[in-house]
């Protein structure tokens, strides 16, 4: 969908920006910087690379888009070019106010309007931010006479974005096309970026929808399953096992036709669509009845499906399909718990 392959760095700035709450200070830049083609092309690299999910957000606000501080000032970049570097201290006054998280760092700040960027063919311009929390070590060689010399330096590696955010110069009634990479903060604390600094919720698209699905079919075979009907952990697995064959081996969904597919028995058919209607209510969420699959989204969500048995501390067992070759029962002798699976050739 996005294509960088003809983006350019038109505007760039870069401040300094710190954690409130530990008293740093933030330096602003005086102006903007027009770094050499060399450095463009450097620096190019290393902003867009790792944005490769399809995994896209919309900027909001609860009440009215127009209050998201970001939108508005990136809405004034777009509209009026030569505003970028006055707008630019208004963001990064913006993340300051928003660093608070006692495991955020200080880092530089940058800021850049992208020209030439391209999203399903069509030509458009974005405004990124990217800041980078922390340096690695490189090894200086160079010749002093007739023998050589190391030093060391501290700077950033291109190859690795701490955190960065592009947002493009489309969908601006729903709060523009936006994506996202943060490398370094996994927990509460990554949360600063997304939900205080941007404000962003996911886009309406196949991405969204084939995610919610996974993690609805997740929930309901782990949690209302077991409760409502006597299943066993193999039976859990080859529930989930069956939903992410039927998500991978159509092209688009269906939910009356997938729920069939998975289940079979009119019980569970009832309970599922039960637990779905709840599970819609409950986290105000919008779940269509048939759309187109991402690919992309199923790779990325279908991880860690319960395929994995652990027994005792002896053994696990895989489950990836198959229930015909799976026999559970109980040694009366032995007192103990069994399974008996049944194969074809020992790979």
């Amino acid at each position: 969908m996005i294509d960088f392959s003809t983006s350019e760095i038109s505007q760039l700035i870069i401040h300094s920006v710190g954690n409130k709450t530990n008293d740093d200070i933030c330096k602003f830049s005086k102006s903007s910087i027009e770094p050499s083609n060399e450095i463009k092309s450097l620096l190019l690299h290393y902003f867009v690379t790792p944005f490769k999910s399809e995994e896209y957000y919309n900027l909001y606000h609860e009440t009215d888009l127009s209050l998201n501080e970001i939108y508005s000032f990136v809405s004034e970049i777009f509209q009026t070019p030569t505003s970028f570097f006055s707008q630019s201290i208004n963001i990064a006054k913006h993340l300051y106010e928003r660093s608070i998280h006692p495991k955020i760092k200080n880092g530089e700040f940058y800021i850049v309007h992208f020209g030439n960027c391209r999203i399903n063919n069509e030509k458009t311009n974005a405004i990124g931010f990217f800041k980078s929390e922390n340096k690695d070590t490189f090894l200086k060689v160079f010749s002093s006479g007739s023998n050589f010399e190391i030093e060391s330096e501290k700077g950033i590696n291109i190859n690795k974005l701490d955190k960065g955010c592009i947002i493009f110069n489309i969908e601006k009634d729903t709060g523009y096309l936006v994506t996202i990479v943060d490398n370094i903060n996994k927990g509460v604390e990554a949360k600063y970026w997304t939900d205080d600094f941007l404000r962003v919720k996911p886009r309406l698209d196949e991405y969204h929808d084939t995610q919610q699905v996974i993690l609805l079919l997740k929930n309901y075979i782990n949690k209302e399953l077991p409760n409502e009907f006597e299943v066993s952990k193999v039976d859990q697995a080859l529930f989930l096992n069956k939903g992410i064959n039927a998500l991978k081996n159509n092209e688009s969904f269906n939910i009356k036709e997938f729920t069939e597919e998975v289940f079979s028995d009119p019980n569970v058919i009832q309970s599922f669509g039960k637990y779905k209607d709840s599970y819609i209510q409950e986290r105000d969420i919008i779940l269509k009845e048939s759309f187109v699959i991402s690919e992309q989204a199923l790779k990325k969500k279908a991880k860690g499906k319960m395929s994995t048995i652990k027994l005792d501390k002896n053994f696990d067992i895989k489950i990836h399909g198959g229930e015909e070759f799976i026999e559970q029962g109980f040694d009366q002798e032995k007192e103990l718990n069994f399974y008996k699976l049944y194969y074809r050739e020992e790979n």
